[in-house]
């Protein structure tokens, strides 16, 4: 008998021949160690192998706050940086015994393409064949048991071997609680479509709010789990493999600084591992109308508004009352409660954040949503109070609304017989049993190195001010002779900014703003600062000594208002309109002159020292934000995967480096995909995303320096953007160049200049939410007024304003470009109405702008020109501060010398990914 035929050789594939569809060669869906491994990163986010007991591997980290992944993910020619002529010596081919060494495998790369099996070995084209292909499916079916829960306790009770962590036994998974589940946030609908009436449903029920089902949590696809305030996988949505510990196979090679720190003890300022959870108000608003109607006149309403009693925009723990009551972490928006309803107002910053926080007892108003819809709380309020019977009362605080506010609100409610009541005390700060106790730190002086003018010079400066101020007469009055009592003799400042300003003071009394709680009184012979005692120390209360200004304890505020301590007997004393309500009663409208502040004018326009401060604070800035930049791009190059809080801890290690840096100039926002569609994202330890390198990434931040607040915008990517976000980025980039450019004679104002930015995104019908620009501080505040782009002030030389022009592709990603100007002078070859009559902003910011999602075809000749000019000029000031950095100095040569758009693909050959 004639021995049978030999089998037939394996099928030989030979790359770029045949009728298939092109696609990336990459190594993502092979393990290097020889392990087949099954990963679908669209679909489940999961990927599994077999635990193998007799190898010796590091461990891969699950961990949202290790920047380690034993496994590479992805390592693909996804980008125009890589270099294409290196490839990683773990992952060359070895043939040997089947079975054995890692394998090449043709993975898919691209974006909602069929999912990749590994079914190809040994390269590009040697087929396993039907036999070994069922094996590998089995094996598949027994990765599968290995991660189940059942499972892991007999793998404990295994030794494993060195470099291999223990097994969680627990699953990472949320559970189905109140605080993980999705709101059920009702949403506000316009009195055209149904009525404002109060609803007879129970204080804990939904109230009678329809629900929008587009943007309702409980809705939503899968796309859910890449929102921001959720805990999921970096990978996508499904179920969570188990989380070893840490142990020596997670890598600290990629930590700077503190960062090891934080990675094995945590970080005590993210200690809330709740962070962003839906929080049960029920009681606390059973509660709270429970004091409404104890009141000696019951209230309907009762206010809570987001400010201090300072009108602060930034408050400190102790007065987050408006948070406490919602369980929202916004930093703008007011609280309305009724007795069987509760409202919350907030702009368009913080819808998608306010659907996410508030809990089924709250209704979400969409302020400036369009028309039918109030243009803020004000105008909520009154709307409200309005439709409701007539007696109304409306309770608040007096303490925490401005004047202008509650006189707006009194001259449209008064004539229905509504009216405002102002308890005795704030009715939240009753209920709030855990408050926090205020700040006891020390105020500080600010050098004349870095302020420029010395606070006498200031003080005096207000006092000239006063004395120019024209009598107050009534109208009916107007032919005689103005009084005594008509004359302004004094100013109270309340605003925080203004009072550290005039008098080179700052503290730290609020996160993120050197600022300190206090009044000032400024007459013409006298000045008196309201400040607790144990916040200055002895050098801090000379310097106010020789000044000439006399200290009292922060609460003899209202004993001195009340008994006309004042230092004159007849006149009137100036306040803004932005002074609490409360501090306007009590002096009485008889006594009072408002008028708006002179001081916040004093403090735009920045004097020659404070704008060369900021100059070298940016140059600083910048050079902390490209070492990150640099960093983050080799790193994520390299396979590593990073959070977007890492990332955002990681910038504010390079910047503590830096001279003079004194804090972070505010919450940081470090956004990944569809988290930087949120204008105002914080990424928090437990609950942050991964950075996608096929998505934008964004990071907004800034330090505090003794010579400047800096407040800077990049949004990058690290892969190959889709024509659709390349579009939109060029588009936000045409607006930011609009505005850098910009001539224009004096009187004009930033409201004027705004259309700039929009034009180009209005083309495609595009557009963004918030405002273009505002002013900022000199070691202050980040935002400053009274200028800005959405301000009718004109501009005046010496202003500063940021340049933040964006698009916010709602559940996928977003994009932010953000300068700091100077507004100067300009030269112009004209001299229509004068030689000054022209003016120009002259840049702060010297981080470069990434040009990888810029769209060549869609730039004028101009725009291109700027662009190169200013990635140029970024080397040319931060390179000889990079000397000792090789990567950051390397890549900053890169990134100016880098074409505009995507390189062109290796060997000169195109792949159409569509």
């Amino acid at each position: 008998m004639s021995p049978p035929p030999p089998p037939p050789p394996p099928p030989l594939c030979i790359p770029f021949i045949g009728n298939k569809k092109g696609r990336r060669l990459s190594f993502s869906s092979a393990d290097p160690n020889g392990r087949p491994m099954s990963y679908d990163s669209r679909s489940t986010g999961t990927r599994s192998y077999p635990y193998e007991q007799d190898s010796l591997r590091r461990s891969e980290s699950y961990s949202t706050s290790s920047t380690i992944n034993s496994k590479v993910d992805r390592l693909t020619f996804a980008t125009d940086s890589e270099k294409y002529d290196e490839i990683p010596e773990d992952y060359v081919p070895v043939m040997g015994k089947k079975g054995k060494g890692p394998k090449i495998t043709r993975s898919n790369t691209m974006t909602g393409a069929k999912k990749s099996n590994s079914g190809t070995r040994w390269g590009y084209g040697w087929g396993l064949g039907k036999k070994n292909k069922e094996k590998e499916a089995e094996l598949e079916r027994e990765m599968v048991q290995v991660l189940d829960p059942q499972e892991t306790g007999s793998m404990m009770s295994q030794s494993l071997p060195v470099y291999r962590s223990q097994p969680s036994t627990a699953l990472p998974e949320r559970k189905d609680s109140k605080s993980s589940q999705g709101s059920k946030v009702s949403y506000y609908i316009p009195p055209q479509e149904t009525t404002l009436g109060r609803s007879n449903t129970g204080a804990t029920q939904r109230t009678n709010r329809t629900y929008d089902s587009q943007q309702s949590r409980s809705t939503q696809n899968s796309r859910s789990t890449h929102r921001s305030y959720r805990s999921h996988d970096s990978r996508g949505s499904g179920h969570a493999l188990p989380r070893p510990p840490l142990g020596p196979a997670d890598s600290s090679s990629t930590l700077v600084g503190s960062a090891m720190e934080r990675k094995l003890n945590g970080d005590a300022g993210d200690a809330d591992p709740n962070a962003y959870s839906i929080a049960d108000t029920t009681e606390k608003l059973e509660k709270l109308r429970d004091l409404m109607q104890q009141e000696k006149e019951p209230l309907d309403f009762y206010l809570v508004p987001s400010e201090d009693g300072h009108n602060s925009e930034y408050v400190a723990e102790s007065d987050q009352r408006r948070r406490f009551i919602t369980g929202f972490t916004g930093s703008a928006g007011a609280a309305v409660i009724a007795l069987n309803a509760a409202y919350l107002v907030t702009d368009s910053r913080y819808w998608v954040q306010a659907s996410q926080q508030l809990d089924p007892n709250w209704t979400l108003v969409k302020a400036g949503a369009g028309p039918g819809y109030p243009a803020d709380w004000v105008e909520f309020l009154i709307d409200l109070v309005s439709q409701g019977p007539k007696g109304t009362r409306v309770g608040v605080d007096g303490r925490m609304v401005t004047y202008s506010k509650i006189m707006h609100i009194n001259s449209k409610i008064q004539s229905r017989g509504c009216k405002m009541a102002y308890p005795v005390q704030n009715l939240v700060d009753k209920i709030w049993k855990d408050k926090p106790n205020k700040s006891r730190e020390p105020v500080f002086i600010q050098s004349l190195h870095y302020a420029g003018e010395d606070a006498s010079s200031k003080l005096e400066r207000v006092r000239e001010w006063i004395r120019r101020q024209p009598p107050d007469v009534a109208q009916y009055s107007r032919g005689q002779d103005p009084k005594a009592n008509q004359y302004a003799r004094a100013t109270l400042i309340t605003h925080l900014p203004s009072i550290a300003y005039l008098l080179n003071l700052r503290g730290s009394d609020i996160p993120y703003n050197p600022l300190f709680h206090a009044f000032l009184y400024v007459g013409m012979q006298t000045a008196i600062l309201f400040l607790e005692s144990f916040k200055c120390n002895e050098s801090v209360q000379q310097y106010l000594n020789d000044l000439g200004v006399e200290r009292r304890d922060y609460t003899e505020i209202w004993n001195f208002l009340r008994k006309r301590d004042w230092d004159f007997s007849e006149g009137k004393i100036i306040i803004t309109p932005e002074t609490s309500y409360t501090i306007s009663l009590v002096i009485s409208h008889m006594r009072c002159m408002v008028l708006p502040s002179f001081v916040e004018e004093m403090i735009g326009r920045k004097n020659p020292t404070e704008l060369e401060g900021m100059r070298r604070a940016y140059l600083r800035d910048g050079v902390a934000f490209t070492q990150f930049l640099a960093w983050l791009d080799t790193k994520l190059a390299d396979g590593y995967d990073i959070t977007e809080w890492e990332a955002a801890h990681r910038l504010n290690e390079f910047r503590k480096k830096q001279k003079n840096y004194m804090g972070q100039a505010y919450e940081p926002i470090s956004a990944a995909g569809p988290n930087a569609a949120l204008p105002h994202y914080s990424a928090k330890k437990r609950t942050a995303s991964m950075i996608d390198r096929n998505l934008p990434y964004l990071n907004d931040s800034g330090g505090q320096y003794l010579d400047g607040t800096c407040d800077t915008t990049r949004t990058v990517h690290f892969g190959r953007p889709d024509v659709e976000m390349c579009e939109a980025y060029t588009r936000v980039l045409q607006g930011h160049i609009a505005i850098d450019q910009a001539v224009f004679p004096k009187g004009t104002s930033g409201f004027q200049l705004d259309v700039l930015a929009r034009k180009a995104l209005w083309k495609d019908g595009l557009n963004y939410g918030h405002g273009t620009g505002h002013g900022f501080g000199s070691f202050l505040t980040v935002h400053e007024g009274p200028h800005g782009f959405n301000s009718r002030v004109p501009l005046e030389p010496g202003n500063v304003i940021t340049n933040e022009p964006g698009y916010y592709n709602e559940g996928k990603w977003g994009m932010r470009i953000e300068s700091a100007l100077i507004v100067t002078p300009a030269r112009t070859r004209g001299s229509y109405g004068g030689g000054d009559n022209w003016l120009c902003f002259e840049r702060l910011t010297t981080v470069p702008i990434q040009t990888r999602m810029v769209r060549d075809s869609m730039l004028t000749k101009e725009e291109k020109m700027w662009l190169k000019e200013h990635n140029q000029r970024c080397y040319e000031l931060l390179a000889p501060y990079l000397k000792d950095d090789k990567r950051a100095l390397k890549w900053l040569r890169r990134e100016a010398d880098r074409g505009i758009g995507l390189a062109g693909p290796a060997g000169g050959i195109t792949v159409d990914w569509g």
